[in-house]
């Protein structure tokens, strides 16, 4: 299997990683949550949300502030860690026996939980189903030859 854990922010330079710029909610929603949220919820609420490739999206705190549970997998550490500080959230982290030098880091609410570790080596770890997936450009950060 190609290496997954790399990125070659040239071949993709309108990307935030190239950037290094995250949008602000509000630019969010005005962009995506406005004008999809209805279609993307359907009036439920408590919904399980799943964020492949995280990073540090402030849509995360904004679904879970809406009483929905959110859970996320990134392979960055620093974007975890960055998300919690940016957001002001207090959290725990623990190990993954599962899978060697990976971790979840939950907030002290509980109803954010971000997996550090590849997205695909997720599977490994029985983390439930989910009502909802909430992916904003995952794509653009796995290798070409891994999106098979």
């Amino acid at each position: 299997m190609a290496n997954t854990t790399s990125l070659d922010v040239k071949e993709h330079t309108d990307t935030e990683v190239q950037k290094n710029r995250v949008l602000t909610l509000e630019e969010w929603q005005d962009k995506l949550l406005k004008k999809h949220l209805d279609t993307f919820l359907k009036g439920q609420r408590g919904l399980r949300v799943f964020f492949p490739l995280c990073g540090k999206a402030v849509e995360m705190k904004w679904f879970a502030d809406l009483g929905h549970t959110v859970v996320g997998v990134e392979i960055s550490e620093i974007g975890i860690r960055e998300f919690f500080a940016e957001q002001n959230l207090s959290y725990t982290e623990e190990p993954l026996t599962e899978i060697a030098g990976a971790k979840v880091l939950k907030s002290s609410s509980g109803n954010i939980s971000l997996y550090c570790c590849s997205l695909f080596d997720l599977p490994r770890v029985n983390i439930g189903k989910f009502d909802r997936i909430w992916d904003r450009g995952s794509l653009v950060a796995i290798n070409p030859g891994d999106h098979d």
